[in-house]
Parts: C-alpha cells; sequence; structure tokens
C-alpha cells in the first residue's frame, strides 16, 4: 500500500512564513472593514449534517462535497460554503434577534474542484451576510462595504453587477430539462460560447434563445442595458434590466469609474441567488476574488423567510495577490539574539523579556554555545549578540 504521509491531498498545500502573514494580514483588514460597517463575527462548525447542503437547496452537487459519517452513521460533509451554515444559525440560534443582522466570518470552505485548473479544494473565506433586509439600501450597502473591503487590500479591482433574475426569466422560457438548463447557465457563467451554441442550435430559434446566445457578450457600461432592452420585451427579464440600471447609476456616484461593469452573463451557480448578483477581480488572479448577491429565498427552506444578501471573499487569493505585489509588510528580523551562560538561562529569558517591553525585538538562543549563538545570528541576519552571565555583554555581529 503506498504511503502518502509526506504529502497533501490534491487541491491542499502548506502555507509558509510569509504566505501566512499574507493570509493573517488580508483576514485583519477585512475584519476591521466588516467590523466598521457594523457587522459581528460568528464562526460555524467545519463539519455539518449533508441535509444542510443537500442539492436542491445548495445548487452545490453531492459529488462536489467531501463527505463522512459520524458515530450514528449520519451522512457529513466538510463545510462547502458558509451562507447555508449562516442562515442554519440565524433560524436557530437567532431566531429571536431583531432584524436585519449584520454578521461576517472567517473560515475555510472545503470543495472539490474537478480538473482544480489552478483552483483549491480548500479555501479560506471572509464575508458578510445582511439578513432581514430588502431592498436597494440593503443592496447598495452589501456591495459599497465589497468595494470598501477590496480597495483597502488592492487598488486596481473591478466589480462586475448582474442579475440572476434576467437570466431566469429567459431560462423558464427553454423547453429544456432542469440539468440541460443547469449546463446552458454553467456554459454562460464560463463564458463557453462554443458549448453553449451548440447546445441553443438544439433548440427552436425563439426571442429567449436569442439572447441567451447573446448574454456571455453582454458586458461593459450603461450601453449593455441598452442593448439587451432592444433584444428582449419579456416584462420580467426588462424589470431586472431596469434595476440593474438603478444600481449601476448609484454606484457610479461611489468613484469607481471604468471599474464598474455590467455583465448580463454573470449567472452564478448556486440556485438560491434571487436578484442582484455581483463579483469582484483584482489584476494577478485568473478567478473572481468576491461573489456575492441576494437570496431572498434562501430562509424559506428553513420555515424561516426572510429576505437576505451577502458575499463572500477568496482570502487565499487575494493574499497570494497581495503578496506577489509586495503588499504584505515583512515580518521584522530580531533585533538582538540573547544567549546564556550556562545556569543563566532564566536570567536570559528574563532578559529578552525586558528588550520586548522596551520595543526591541530580541530571540532566546537555544545553542548550547556561544559559538553556535553566534553563527546563527550571523546567517539570520541578526546584528547583535547578547551574553547572560553574571553581566550582560553585548557584540556586533558583523552582519
Amino acid at each position: 500500500m503506498k504511503n502518502y504521509s509526506k504529502i497533501t491531498p490534491e487541491g491542499t498545500k502548506d502555507l509558509l512564513f510569509e504566505e501566512c502573514l499574507a493570509n493573517r494580514t488580508v483576514s485583519s483588514i477585512l475584519g476591521g472593514v466588516f467590523a466598521h460597517r457594523g457587522f459581528h463575527e460568528v464562526l460555524t462548525p467545519g463539519i455539518e449534517f449533508y441535509d444542510l447542503f443537500s442539492e436542491d437547496i445548495s445548487g452545490i452537487p453531492m459529488e462536489y462535497m467531501f463527505k463522512m459519517s459520524d458515530s450514528k452513521g449520519r451522512l457529513m460533509v466538510m463545510r462547502p460554503d458558509s451562507t447555508l451554515p449562516i442562515a442554519r444559525m440565524v433560524t436557530t440560534r437567532l431566531q429571536n434577534v431583531s432584524r436585519p443582522i449584520r454578521l461576517y466570518y472567517n473560515q475555510r470552505v472545503y470543495r472539490y474542484n474537478p480538473g482544480l485548473t489552478g483552483r483549491s479544494n480548500e479555501v479560506m473565506q471572509a464575508g458578510i451576510e445582511l439578513i432581514g433586509a430588502k431592498g436597494k439600501r440593503a443592496d447598495l450597502e452589501v456591495i459599497t462595504t465589497a468595494i470598501d473591503a477590496l480597495s483597502k487590500c488592492v487598488p486596481d479591482f473591478r466589480i462586475e453587477i448582474g442579475h440572476a433574475g434576467f437570466f431566469k426569466a429567459l431560462a423558464d422560457k427553454l423547453p429544456v430539462s432542469a440539468r440541460r438548463r443547469e449546463k446552458i447557465r454553467f456554459y454562460i457563467e464560463s463564458k463557453n460560447y462554443s458549448a453553449l451554441n451548440t447546445t441553443l442550435d438544439k433548440l427552436e430559434q425563439t426571442q429567449a434563445v436569442n439572447v441567451i446566445r447573446k448574454l456571455p457578450g453582454l458586458f461593459g457600461g450603461i450601453e449593455v442595458l441598452d442593448e439587451a432592452c432592444k433584444l428582449c420585451d419579456d416584462e420580467a427579464a426588462l424589470g431586472t434590466l431596469e434595476y440593474i440600471r438603478d444600481i449601476y447609476n448609484d454606484l457610479s456616484k461611489y468613484g469607481l469609474g471604468d471599474r464598474l461593469i455590467i455583465d448580463l452573463g454573470l449567472v452564478q451557480r448556486n440556485d438560491y441567488y434571487s436578484s442582484i448578483v455581483f463579483s469582484g477581480y483584482v489584476m494577478g488572479s485568473g478567478e473572481p476574488v468576491l461573489i456575492g448577491g441576494r437570496y431572498d429565498n434562501l430562509l424559506d427552506s428553513f420555515d424561516c423567510p426572510a429576505p437576505a444578501t451577502g458575499f463572500g471573499i477568496n482570502v487565499d487569493a487575494l493574499a497570494r495577490v497581495m503578496l506577489k505585489r509586495g503588499n504584505i509588510p515583512q515580518r521584522k528580523q530580531a533585533d538582538i539574539l540573547v544567549h546564556s551562560e550556562k545556569g543563566y538561562e532564566i536570567e536570559a529569558i528574563k532578559y529578552t523579556e525586558t528588550l520586548t517591553q522596551a520595543n526591541i525585538l530580541g530571540e532566546n538562543s537555544v545553542f548550547e554555545t556561544e559559538e553556535e549563538a553566534l553563527s546563527y545570528a550571523r546567517e539570520r541576519g541578526i546584528k547583535k549578540l547578547a551574553v547572560v552571565g553574571r553581566e550582560i555583554k553585548t557584540t556586533d555581529t558583523g552582519v
């Protein structure tokens, strides 16, 4: 039997030194933004019952989840999404809290990505959920929070907005099964023109089919909405376009310029999105670092109807971009290595603590000899060596 003890599972990796610092820095920045906007932190279990994520509710195929059973034989999954556990929490432990409820989280999610294509199966995700608030003001609150969060990390992000209802209004007119409709949505989402056209060519060429065929290319400024309005006359679809126009005009006052884009091909795979949807992108990442939208029907599954909206940010992806750009403050090297003569070990530890109190970064030596300590200090770029005995002698290491 092959021994896998020295490798990590596919889609996972060890994080070292600067990578850990980058992740913690991004998490800290995002947490600060969320808290400043009035959101309160929560954490949910890393293991949940599969029932919470059944495909009818989550839109996540069962084969994409990491599954196990508990001691009673019940099917469990490693948390593949953060919104559903928070919805469960709101409808149980927070059911008597006045609405709206502002929550934020920073936790790992686990979801199998077929073929990976550079994506991870384990992702640190931070985000917010605004539950119990409906309408444009709530949508603007969440989207501008997303903008603030990204702007605190990178300056060159872009925000794309769309509407889940636009695709739904058109797709409902297609004579296809739910499974085929899901494939069409995936082709649009991934901008797979070839597969989309091949599928649509087999259908009667109605107005809805013709509009859906054009969806992947309908992105840009306000002119996109004008073009889409000319293509269809469905009342529900036109209503969603007017709402996007309203949101776009308001966000245009937020100073985004050409970083704000309308994308009618933005059709998120999770079935719980019901209205406005949006994504965030940054240069250097081949995938969206932020995904969000309104999901007014999700809490119906918990017999506790409430409007809700939110977003999640891929902390790992954002941290990689910031680290590559040199935007993560480097961990400071120790100013002094403190070594003890034999019998003065505790004194050396206490002296190191006094240096810390004086805002001097000291590191306690764990070597047996002064020569080993000096060699280590030079290798690590530590400029001074303090030797603690009857007295304290400090010398330059020559670095």
